[in-house]
Protein backbone atom coordinates (compact mmCIF):
# COMPACT_ATOMS: atom_id res chain seq x y z
CA UNK A 1 0.00 0.00 0.00
CA UNK A 2 2.06 2.69 -1.12
CA UNK A 3 0.30 5.69 0.31
CA UNK A 4 0.44 4.18 3.84
CA UNK A 5 3.96 3.57 3.21
CA UNK A 6 4.78 7.31 2.60
CA UNK A 7 2.80 8.64 5.08
CA UNK A 8 4.34 5.96 7.50
CA UNK A 9 7.68 6.95 6.35
CA UNK A 10 6.64 10.80 7.69
CA UNK A 11 6.31 9.96 11.77
CA UNK A 12 7.02 7.52 14.33
CA UNK A 13 5.31 5.05 14.84
CA UNK A 14 3.78 3.68 18.58
CA UNK A 15 4.34 0.26 19.52
CA UNK A 16 1.66 -0.35 21.74
CA UNK A 17 -1.30 0.06 19.00
CA UNK A 18 -2.64 -3.14 17.53
CA UNK A 19 -3.56 -4.28 15.15
CA UNK A 20 -2.92 -1.36 12.84
CA UNK A 21 0.35 1.22 12.91
CA UNK A 22 -0.17 4.29 14.76
CA UNK A 23 2.02 6.90 13.70
CA UNK A 24 3.12 10.15 15.26
CA UNK A 25 3.62 12.91 12.45
CA UNK A 26 3.95 16.58 12.08
CA UNK A 27 1.60 18.90 10.40
CA UNK A 28 2.89 18.49 6.60
CA UNK A 29 2.31 14.95 7.08
CA UNK A 30 -1.61 15.78 8.64
CA UNK A 31 -1.96 17.98 5.65
CA UNK A 32 -0.55 15.76 3.31
CA UNK A 33 -2.81 12.72 4.37
CA UNK A 34 -5.81 15.13 4.15
CA UNK A 35 -4.86 15.93 0.36
CA UNK A 36 -4.62 12.62 0.07
CA UNK A 37 -8.53 12.44 1.29
CA UNK A 38 -9.49 14.85 -1.07
CA UNK A 39 -8.04 13.06 -3.98
CA UNK A 40 -9.59 10.24 -3.41
CA UNK A 41 -7.15 7.88 -3.02
CA UNK A 42 -7.84 7.06 0.51
CA UNK A 43 -11.15 6.51 2.87
CA UNK A 44 -11.89 8.28 6.41
CA UNK A 45 -12.75 6.02 8.79
CA UNK A 46 -12.89 8.20 11.83
CA UNK A 47 -11.49 11.89 13.18
CA UNK A 48 -11.54 12.40 17.30
CA UNK A 49 -9.46 14.26 19.68
CA UNK A 50 -7.95 13.03 22.56
CA UNK A 51 -6.85 15.80 25.19
CA UNK A 52 -4.04 17.39 23.05
CA UNK A 53 -4.15 15.40 20.38
CA UNK A 54 -6.38 14.26 17.41
CA UNK A 55 -6.59 11.24 15.63
CA UNK A 56 -7.58 10.11 11.89
CA UNK A 57 -8.20 6.55 10.85
CA UNK A 58 -7.55 5.55 7.31
CA UNK A 59 -8.88 3.06 5.02
CA UNK A 60 -6.58 2.17 2.00
CA UNK A 61 -8.11 0.18 -0.71
CA UNK A 62 -6.31 -2.41 -3.37
CA UNK A 63 -6.43 -0.71 -7.15
CA UNK A 64 -9.27 -2.13 -8.97
CA UNK A 65 -10.77 -1.08 -12.29
CA UNK A 66 -14.26 -0.10 -11.48
CA UNK A 67 -15.20 3.01 -9.12
CA UNK A 68 -17.06 2.21 -5.98
CA UNK A 69 -15.61 -1.67 -6.06
CA UNK A 70 -13.18 -2.88 -3.57
CA UNK A 71 -10.49 -5.47 -4.55
CA UNK A 72 -10.72 -9.02 -3.70
CA UNK A 73 -6.93 -7.99 -1.47
CA UNK A 74 -7.62 -7.17 1.67
CA UNK A 75 -7.84 -3.71 2.38
CA UNK A 76 -5.33 -1.78 5.48
CA UNK A 77 -5.91 0.96 7.73
CA UNK A 78 -3.51 3.30 9.88
CA UNK A 79 -3.84 5.90 12.29
CA UNK A 80 -1.92 9.13 12.46
CA UNK A 81 -1.53 10.91 15.54
CA UNK A 82 -1.14 14.70 15.63
CA UNK A 83 -0.17 16.66 18.53
CA UNK A 84 -1.95 19.93 19.56
CA UNK A 85 0.27 21.66 22.26
CA UNK A 86 -1.56 24.85 20.94
CA UNK A 87 -4.31 23.72 20.54
CA UNK A 88 -5.27 23.91 17.33
CA UNK A 89 -4.90 21.26 13.91
CA UNK A 90 -4.65 21.88 10.61
CA UNK A 91 -8.47 21.34 9.53
CA UNK A 92 -9.16 17.98 7.41
CA UNK A 93 -13.04 19.39 6.50
CA UNK A 94 -11.12 22.36 4.56
CA UNK A 95 -10.32 20.01 2.01
CA UNK A 96 -12.96 17.36 2.74
CA UNK A 97 -16.37 17.50 3.18
CA UNK A 98 -16.79 14.24 5.04
CA UNK A 99 -14.52 15.19 8.27
CA UNK A 100 -16.69 18.71 8.59
CA UNK A 101 -19.14 17.47 11.39
CA UNK A 102 -16.12 15.33 12.99
CA UNK A 103 -14.10 18.22 13.37
CA UNK A 104 -17.08 20.64 14.95
CA UNK A 105 -17.48 17.58 17.44
CA UNK A 106 -14.07 17.54 18.16
CA UNK A 107 -14.05 21.43 18.80
CA UNK A 108 -17.59 21.10 20.96
CA UNK A 109 -15.76 18.51 23.03
CA UNK A 110 -11.97 19.14 23.09
CA UNK A 111 -11.73 22.99 22.85
CA UNK A 112 -8.86 21.94 20.06
CA UNK A 113 -9.64 24.19 17.16
CA UNK A 114 -9.32 22.65 13.42
CA UNK A 115 -7.94 25.53 11.70
CA UNK A 116 -9.33 27.07 8.11
CA UNK A 117 -13.02 24.80 9.05
CA UNK A 118 -15.20 25.89 6.62
CA UNK A 119 -18.16 25.46 9.04
CA UNK A 120 -17.64 27.12 12.90
CA UNK A 121 -20.99 26.10 13.69
CA UNK A 122 -21.46 24.18 17.54
CA UNK A 123 -22.56 20.39 16.73
CA UNK A 124 -23.05 18.25 19.57
CA UNK A 125 -22.88 21.36 22.07
CA UNK A 126 -26.46 23.17 21.99
CA UNK A 127 -25.62 25.36 24.97
CA UNK A 128 -27.28 22.77 27.68
CA UNK A 129 -24.41 21.74 28.88
CA UNK A 130 -23.37 22.66 32.84
CA UNK A 131 -19.40 22.65 31.26
CA UNK A 132 -17.83 23.74 28.29
CA UNK A 133 -15.33 21.20 26.15
CA UNK A 134 -16.39 18.44 28.58
CA UNK A 135 -13.68 16.82 27.38
CA UNK A 136 -11.10 19.34 27.35
CA UNK A 137 -8.10 19.37 29.70
CA UNK A 138 -9.54 22.59 31.41
CA UNK A 139 -13.30 22.46 31.29
CA UNK A 140 -14.93 25.63 31.65
CA UNK A 141 -17.97 26.14 33.86
CA UNK A 142 -20.70 27.35 31.84
CA UNK A 143 -22.60 29.79 34.51
CA UNK A 144 -25.78 29.91 33.07
CA UNK A 145 -26.62 26.78 30.40
CA UNK A 146 -28.86 28.05 27.98
CA UNK A 147 -30.40 26.85 24.54
CA UNK A 148 -27.87 28.51 21.67
CA UNK A 149 -30.11 30.27 18.73
CA UNK A 150 -28.60 28.01 15.83
CA UNK A 151 -27.77 29.52 12.62
CA UNK A 152 -29.02 27.52 9.77
CA UNK A 153 -27.62 27.97 6.00
CA UNK A 154 -29.89 30.68 4.27
CA UNK A 155 -31.33 29.68 0.87
CA UNK A 156 -32.62 32.67 -1.89
CA UNK A 157 -34.74 32.24 -4.11
CA UNK A 158 -38.20 33.54 -5.46
CA UNK A 159 -41.12 31.66 -3.23
CA UNK A 160 -39.11 29.71 -1.11
CA UNK A 161 -40.44 29.03 2.06
CA UNK A 162 -39.01 27.31 5.15
CA UNK A 163 -40.51 23.72 6.94
CA UNK A 164 -39.62 23.21 10.23
CA UNK A 165 -39.71 19.22 11.48
CA UNK A 166 -39.16 18.49 14.48
CA UNK A 167 -37.03 17.74 16.99
CA UNK A 168 -40.11 15.83 18.54
CA UNK A 169 -41.64 13.51 15.65
CA UNK A 170 -45.17 11.66 15.48
CA UNK A 171 -43.81 8.45 17.33
CA UNK A 172 -41.33 6.50 19.72
CA UNK A 173 -38.27 7.54 17.94
CA UNK A 174 -35.16 9.92 18.72
CA UNK A 175 -35.02 13.65 18.39
CA UNK A 176 -34.03 15.37 15.62
CA UNK A 177 -34.63 18.42 13.80
CA UNK A 178 -34.56 18.98 10.07
CA UNK A 179 -35.18 22.37 8.36
CA UNK A 180 -36.20 22.06 4.74
CA UNK A 181 -36.27 24.97 2.26
CA UNK A 182 -38.95 24.35 -0.51
CA UNK A 183 -40.21 25.75 -3.61
CA UNK A 184 -43.66 24.55 -3.79
CA UNK A 185 -43.20 20.80 -2.87
CA UNK A 186 -39.67 20.80 -4.42
CA UNK A 187 -36.94 20.80 -1.60
CA UNK A 188 -34.28 23.39 -2.56
CA UNK A 189 -32.23 21.98 0.60
CA UNK A 190 -32.45 20.21 3.28
CA UNK A 191 -30.27 20.94 6.75
CA UNK A 192 -30.30 18.56 9.70
CA UNK A 193 -30.01 19.33 13.34
CA UNK A 194 -28.86 16.68 15.68
CA UNK A 195 -27.63 16.13 19.07
CA UNK A 196 -29.93 16.11 21.01
CA UNK A 197 -29.45 12.80 22.92
CA UNK A 198 -25.81 13.31 23.90
CA UNK A 199 -25.24 11.01 26.70
CA UNK A 200 -21.49 11.70 27.47
CA UNK A 201 -20.63 7.91 26.69
CA UNK A 202 -16.98 8.97 25.66
CA UNK A 203 -16.91 10.50 29.25
CA UNK A 204 -18.17 7.90 31.25
CA UNK A 205 -15.58 5.14 29.59
CA UNK A 206 -12.49 6.73 30.89
CA UNK A 207 -11.51 5.44 33.94
CA UNK A 208 -14.35 2.37 33.79
CA UNK A 209 -13.16 -0.86 34.04
CA UNK A 210 -13.34 -3.38 31.32
CA UNK A 211 -17.06 -4.54 32.20
CA UNK A 212 -18.40 -1.28 32.43
CA UNK A 213 -17.15 0.23 29.42
CA UNK A 214 -18.15 -3.02 27.84
CA UNK A 215 -21.92 -2.47 28.93
CA UNK A 216 -21.73 1.61 28.31
CA UNK A 217 -20.52 0.18 24.39
CA UNK A 218 -23.31 -1.70 23.77
CA UNK A 219 -25.55 0.97 24.56
CA UNK A 220 -24.34 3.68 22.01
CA UNK A 221 -27.39 2.75 19.74
CA UNK A 222 -29.48 0.26 21.47
CA UNK A 223 -30.25 -1.09 17.65
CA UNK A 224 -26.91 -2.17 17.12
CA UNK A 225 -26.15 -3.55 20.90
CA UNK A 226 -23.97 -6.70 19.47
CA UNK A 227 -22.20 -5.01 16.88
CA UNK A 228 -20.94 -2.35 19.51
CA UNK A 229 -20.22 -4.67 21.94
CA UNK A 230 -18.46 -7.06 19.24
CA UNK A 231 -16.18 -3.99 18.24
CA UNK A 232 -15.37 -2.97 21.95
CA UNK A 233 -14.66 -6.46 22.70
CA UNK A 234 -12.49 -6.64 19.43
CA UNK A 235 -10.54 -3.07 20.33
CA UNK A 236 -9.62 -4.80 23.68
CA UNK A 237 -8.61 -8.13 22.51
CA UNK A 238 -6.63 -6.44 20.42
CA UNK A 239 -5.10 -4.33 22.65
CA UNK A 240 -4.20 -6.92 25.21
CA UNK A 241 -3.38 -9.77 22.53
CA UNK A 242 -6.33 -12.10 23.81
CA UNK A 243 -7.26 -15.08 21.46
CA UNK A 244 -11.27 -15.81 22.29
CA UNK A 245 -12.61 -19.39 22.18
CA UNK A 246 -13.52 -20.78 18.52
CA UNK A 247 -16.72 -21.37 20.06
CA UNK A 248 -17.12 -18.04 20.96
CA UNK A 249 -16.16 -16.74 17.89
CA UNK A 250 -19.04 -18.68 16.21
CA UNK A 251 -21.34 -17.62 18.73
CA UNK A 252 -20.64 -13.67 18.19
CA UNK A 253 -20.91 -13.84 14.65
CA UNK A 254 -24.71 -15.89 15.32
CA UNK A 255 -25.80 -12.99 17.35
CA UNK A 256 -24.55 -10.62 15.28
CA UNK A 257 -26.77 -12.12 11.80
CA UNK A 258 -29.75 -12.35 14.08
CA UNK A 259 -29.65 -8.49 14.81
CA UNK A 260 -28.65 -7.54 11.20
CA UNK A 261 -31.68 -9.65 10.41
CA UNK A 262 -34.03 -8.45 12.32
CA UNK A 263 -33.19 -4.66 11.76
CA UNK A 264 -33.11 -5.49 8.15
CA UNK A 265 -36.86 -7.18 8.58
CA UNK A 266 -37.95 -4.75 9.98
CA UNK A 267 -36.54 -1.50 7.77
CA UNK A 268 -37.88 -3.44 4.80
CA UNK A 269 -41.52 -3.38 6.52
CA UNK A 270 -41.36 0.61 7.57
CA UNK A 271 -39.66 2.08 4.22
CA UNK A 272 -42.51 0.32 2.26
CA UNK A 273 -45.50 1.43 5.20
CA UNK A 274 -43.82 5.01 4.46
CA UNK A 275 -45.13 4.70 0.77
CA UNK A 276 -48.55 3.47 1.78
CA UNK A 277 -47.89 -0.53 1.75
CA UNK A 278 -49.17 -1.39 4.88
CA UNK A 279 -49.18 -5.03 4.67
CA UNK A 280 -45.32 -5.32 4.11
CA UNK A 281 -45.12 -3.68 7.40
CA UNK A 282 -47.33 -6.31 9.28
CA UNK A 283 -45.56 -9.28 7.95
CA UNK A 284 -42.25 -8.18 7.82
CA UNK A 285 -42.94 -6.74 11.39
CA UNK A 286 -44.39 -10.42 12.76
CA UNK A 287 -41.10 -12.04 11.20
CA UNK A 288 -39.13 -9.42 12.85
CA UNK A 289 -40.82 -10.10 16.10
CA UNK A 290 -39.58 -14.07 15.74
CA UNK A 291 -36.09 -13.01 15.38
CA UNK A 292 -36.38 -11.44 18.78
CA UNK A 293 -38.33 -13.94 20.44
CA UNK A 294 -36.20 -16.56 19.53
CA UNK A 295 -33.09 -14.25 20.81
CA UNK A 296 -34.41 -13.98 23.85
CA UNK A 297 -35.36 -17.75 24.14
CA UNK A 298 -31.71 -18.41 23.20
CA UNK A 299 -29.41 -15.93 24.76
CA UNK A 300 -31.92 -14.26 27.18
CA UNK A 301 -32.22 -10.72 25.95
CA UNK A 302 -34.25 -9.72 23.09
CA UNK A 303 -31.34 -7.57 21.73
CA UNK A 304 -28.29 -9.75 22.91
CA UNK A 305 -27.63 -7.23 25.18
CA UNK A 306 -24.47 -8.00 27.46
CA UNK A 307 -23.90 -10.81 25.70
CA UNK A 308 -20.04 -9.95 24.51
CA UNK A 309 -17.55 -9.01 26.58
CA UNK A 310 -13.64 -8.90 26.19
CA UNK A 311 -12.54 -12.50 26.06
CA UNK A 312 -15.65 -14.26 24.86
CA UNK A 313 -19.02 -14.37 25.47
CA UNK A 314 -21.32 -14.71 28.38
CA UNK A 315 -23.95 -16.98 27.54
CA UNK A 316 -23.81 -20.81 25.83
CA UNK A 317 -25.63 -22.21 22.98
CA UNK A 318 -27.37 -25.11 24.13
CA UNK A 319 -28.76 -27.76 21.72
CA UNK A 320 -32.12 -27.28 22.53
CA UNK A 321 -31.51 -23.22 21.40
CA UNK A 322 -29.87 -24.73 18.02
CA UNK A 323 -32.81 -26.17 16.93
CA UNK A 324 -34.65 -23.36 18.23
CA UNK A 325 -32.64 -21.08 15.76
CA UNK A 326 -32.87 -23.40 12.90
CA UNK A 327 -36.90 -23.54 13.48
CA UNK A 328 -37.05 -19.87 12.96
CA UNK A 329 -34.75 -19.82 9.74
CA UNK A 330 -37.23 -22.53 7.89
CA UNK A 331 -40.47 -20.23 9.07
CA UNK A 332 -38.13 -17.26 8.17
CA UNK A 333 -37.34 -18.85 4.64
CA UNK A 334 -41.25 -20.02 4.10
CA UNK A 335 -42.37 -16.87 3.93
CA UNK A 336 -39.44 -14.45 3.18
CA UNK A 337 -38.94 -15.02 -0.45
CA UNK A 338 -42.98 -14.39 -1.09
CA UNK A 339 -42.85 -11.15 0.15
CA UNK A 340 -39.49 -10.07 -1.54
CA UNK A 341 -41.70 -10.92 -4.82
CA UNK A 342 -44.36 -9.04 -3.65
CA UNK A 343 -42.47 -5.54 -3.42
CA UNK A 344 -40.89 -6.50 -6.72
CA UNK A 345 -44.27 -6.83 -8.55
CA UNK A 346 -46.17 -4.23 -6.91
CA UNK A 347 -46.20 -1.05 -9.10
CA UNK A 348 -47.50 1.17 -7.02
CA UNK A 349 -44.67 0.65 -4.88
CA UNK A 350 -42.11 0.71 -7.28
CA UNK A 351 -43.32 3.77 -8.09
CA UNK A 352 -42.66 5.28 -4.77
CA UNK A 353 -38.88 3.72 -4.53
CA UNK A 354 -37.71 3.48 -7.82
CA UNK A 355 -35.81 6.85 -8.77
CA UNK A 356 -36.05 8.10 -5.47
CA UNK A 357 -33.58 10.09 -3.37
CA UNK A 358 -30.75 9.13 -4.87
CA UNK A 359 -26.89 9.00 -4.00
CA UNK A 360 -24.93 9.22 -6.43
CA UNK A 361 -21.71 6.45 -6.06
CA UNK A 362 -19.14 8.77 -6.36
CA UNK A 363 -20.20 10.45 -3.23
CA UNK A 364 -20.78 7.73 -1.63
CA UNK A 365 -17.67 6.63 -2.28
CA UNK A 366 -16.19 10.40 -1.22
CA UNK A 367 -17.97 9.97 2.16
CA UNK A 368 -17.41 6.10 2.84
CA UNK A 369 -20.72 5.50 3.12
CA UNK A 370 -20.82 1.63 4.33
CA UNK A 371 -24.08 -0.26 4.89
CA UNK A 372 -26.79 -0.93 2.98
CA UNK A 373 -26.22 3.34 1.66
CA UNK A 374 -22.74 2.62 0.59
CA UNK A 375 -23.68 -0.93 -1.50
CA UNK A 376 -26.99 0.54 -2.89
CA UNK A 377 -24.54 3.15 -5.02
CA UNK A 378 -21.86 0.72 -5.65
CA UNK A 379 -19.51 1.05 -3.10
CA UNK A 380 -18.91 -2.69 -2.13
CA UNK A 381 -17.39 -2.12 1.06
CA UNK A 382 -17.83 -4.91 4.24
CA UNK A 383 -15.10 -5.83 6.70
CA UNK A 384 -16.56 -9.19 7.17
CA UNK A 385 -14.95 -9.58 4.18
CA UNK A 386 -11.98 -6.78 3.11
CA UNK A 387 -11.39 -6.45 6.51
CA UNK A 388 -12.39 -9.84 7.69
CA UNK A 389 -12.68 -10.59 11.46
CA UNK A 390 -13.04 -14.41 12.83
CA UNK A 391 -15.32 -16.55 11.65
CA UNK A 392 -16.09 -14.68 8.23
CA UNK A 393 -12.97 -15.20 6.95
CA UNK A 394 -13.83 -18.99 6.77
CA UNK A 395 -17.65 -18.41 5.90
CA UNK A 396 -18.94 -18.36 2.25
CA UNK A 397 -21.24 -15.21 1.74
CA UNK A 398 -22.09 -12.36 -0.62
CA UNK A 399 -21.72 -8.72 -0.59
CA UNK A 400 -25.09 -7.72 -2.46
CA UNK A 401 -24.12 -4.41 -4.23
CA UNK A 402 -26.28 -2.16 -6.63
CA UNK A 403 -25.65 1.02 -8.38
CA UNK A 404 -28.84 3.10 -9.19
CA UNK A 405 -28.58 4.74 -5.51
CA UNK A 406 -32.24 5.32 -4.50
CA UNK A 407 -34.81 3.76 -2.27
CA UNK A 408 -35.53 1.07 -4.43
CA UNK A 409 -31.93 -0.15 -4.16
CA UNK A 410 -31.26 0.36 -0.65
CA UNK A 411 -34.41 -2.39 -0.03
CA UNK A 412 -32.97 -4.81 -2.68
CA UNK A 413 -29.69 -4.90 -0.34
CA UNK A 414 -31.47 -5.15 2.56
CA UNK A 415 -33.47 -8.07 0.99
CA UNK A 416 -29.72 -9.46 -0.48
CA UNK A 417 -28.74 -9.43 3.23
CA UNK A 418 -30.87 -10.70 4.80
CA UNK A 419 -30.89 -13.71 2.90
CA UNK A 420 -27.09 -13.83 3.65
CA UNK A 421 -27.78 -13.90 7.04
CA UNK A 422 -30.12 -16.72 6.91
CA UNK A 423 -27.01 -18.63 5.32
CA UNK A 424 -24.26 -17.36 7.42
CA UNK A 425 -26.65 -17.83 10.66
CA UNK A 426 -27.01 -21.65 9.34
CA UNK A 427 -23.00 -21.57 8.46
CA UNK A 428 -22.39 -20.99 12.18
CA UNK A 429 -24.65 -23.33 13.81
CA UNK A 430 -23.17 -26.03 11.28
CA UNK A 431 -19.48 -24.76 12.15
CA UNK A 432 -19.97 -24.46 15.84
CA UNK A 433 -17.13 -25.85 17.52
CA UNK A 434 -18.04 -28.43 20.46
CA UNK A 435 -15.07 -26.60 23.07
CA UNK A 436 -15.67 -25.44 26.56
CA UNK A 437 -17.24 -22.13 26.25
CA UNK A 438 -15.46 -19.29 28.15
CA UNK A 439 -13.76 -16.02 27.77
CA UNK A 440 -10.10 -15.86 27.51
CA UNK A 441 -8.63 -17.18 31.00
CA UNK A 442 -5.44 -14.39 30.38
CA UNK A 443 -7.97 -11.66 30.55
CA UNK A 444 -7.70 -11.12 34.67
CA UNK A 445 -4.30 -11.27 34.58
CA UNK A 446 -3.49 -9.13 31.64
CA UNK A 447 -5.64 -6.36 33.12
CA UNK A 448 -3.96 -6.56 36.38
CA UNK A 449 -0.33 -6.98 35.29
CA UNK A 450 -0.04 -5.30 32.16
CA UNK A 451 2.36 -2.88 33.38
CA UNK A 452 2.09 -0.70 30.19
CA UNK A 453 -0.08 1.48 28.23
CA UNK A 454 -1.87 -1.03 25.47
CA UNK A 455 -3.96 0.14 22.51
CA UNK A 456 -6.44 -1.27 20.01
CA UNK A 457 -8.27 -0.65 17.18
CA UNK A 458 -11.65 -2.31 15.55
CA UNK A 459 -13.96 -2.42 13.10
CA UNK A 460 -17.00 -4.16 12.67
CA UNK A 461 -20.07 -4.49 10.32
CA UNK A 462 -22.83 -3.54 11.76
CA UNK A 463 -26.53 -3.66 10.17
CA UNK A 464 -25.65 0.13 9.16
CA UNK A 465 -22.21 -0.10 7.75
CA UNK A 466 -18.91 -0.29 9.77
CA UNK A 467 -18.59 0.70 13.46
CA UNK A 468 -14.81 1.26 14.80
CA UNK A 469 -13.79 1.37 18.37
CA UNK A 470 -10.87 2.89 19.26
CA UNK A 471 -9.55 2.14 22.94
CA UNK A 472 -6.63 3.01 25.20
CA UNK A 473 -5.83 0.48 28.47
CA UNK A 474 -3.79 2.18 31.11
CA UNK A 475 -1.15 0.31 32.97
CA UNK A 476 -3.65 -0.74 36.27
CA UNK A 477 -6.27 -2.10 33.18
CA UNK A 478 -8.74 0.60 32.74
CA UNK A 479 -9.95 2.38 30.39
CA UNK A 480 -8.11 5.90 29.85
CA UNK A 481 -9.63 6.66 26.49
CA UNK A 482 -12.40 5.50 24.28
CA UNK A 483 -13.89 6.69 21.01
CA UNK A 484 -16.44 4.99 19.29
CA UNK A 485 -17.32 5.67 15.87
CA UNK A 486 -21.07 5.07 13.78
CA UNK A 487 -21.58 4.93 10.44
CA UNK A 488 -24.21 7.44 10.45
CA UNK A 489 -21.60 9.67 10.83
CA UNK A 490 -21.21 9.79 6.98
CA UNK A 491 -24.30 8.62 6.15
CA UNK A 492 -26.67 11.73 7.45
CA UNK A 493 -25.06 14.43 5.31
CA UNK A 494 -25.86 12.12 2.35
CA UNK A 495 -29.89 12.79 3.59
CA UNK A 496 -29.35 16.05 2.84
CA UNK A 497 -28.07 15.77 -0.78
CA UNK A 498 -30.80 12.22 -1.47
CA UNK A 499 -33.57 14.89 -0.71
CA UNK A 500 -32.97 17.93 -2.75
CA UNK A 501 -35.33 17.88 -5.69
CA UNK A 502 -37.54 15.41 -4.49
CA UNK A 503 -41.03 16.33 -3.17
CA UNK A 504 -41.47 16.89 0.48
CA UNK A 505 -43.85 13.81 1.06
CA UNK A 506 -41.03 11.43 -0.10
CA UNK A 507 -38.80 13.00 2.92
CA UNK A 508 -40.10 9.93 5.23
CA UNK A 509 -39.43 7.59 2.39
CA UNK A 510 -35.80 8.47 2.13
CA UNK A 511 -35.33 9.01 5.87
CA UNK A 512 -36.77 5.41 6.00
CA UNK A 513 -34.64 3.82 3.58
CA UNK A 514 -31.37 5.54 5.30
CA UNK A 515 -32.57 4.79 9.14
CA UNK A 516 -29.39 6.48 10.40
CA UNK A 517 -29.13 5.97 14.13
CA UNK A 518 -29.83 9.55 16.12
CA UNK A 519 -28.21 8.02 19.10
CA UNK A 520 -25.06 6.96 17.64
CA UNK A 521 -23.22 9.67 16.31
CA UNK A 522 -24.18 11.54 19.76
CA UNK A 523 -21.63 9.64 21.98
Amino acid sequence: MAVFAELSRQGKQMAAHRPCPRILVEEEAWRAAAAVLAEGKLTLLGLWGDGQAVHMALLEDGPDEDPGKFSSTRCETLVLTLACPLGSFPSVGAVHAPAIRLERAIRDLFALIPRGLPDERPWLDHGRWRLEHPLSSTPGERLKPAPVAYPFLPAEGEGLHQIPVGPVHAGIIEPGHFRFNASGETVVRLEERLGYTHKGIESLMAGASLETAACLAGRVSGDSTVAYSLAFAQAVEAALDLSVPPRAVYLRALMAELERLANHLGDIGAICNDAAFAMMLAQCGVLRERVLRAAHEVFGHRLMMDRILPGGVTVDLTPAGATRIRELLASIRAVFPALADLYDKTASLQDRTSGTGIVAPALACRFGAGGYIGRASGRSFDTRRHLAYPPYDTLAFEVPTFFEGDVNARIWVRIREAEQSLSLIEQSLDNLPRDNLARDDRLQVSVTDIGETREGLALVEGFRGDILVSVRIDAGGRIERCHLRDPSWFQWPLLEVAIEGNIVADFPLCNKSFNCSYSGPDM
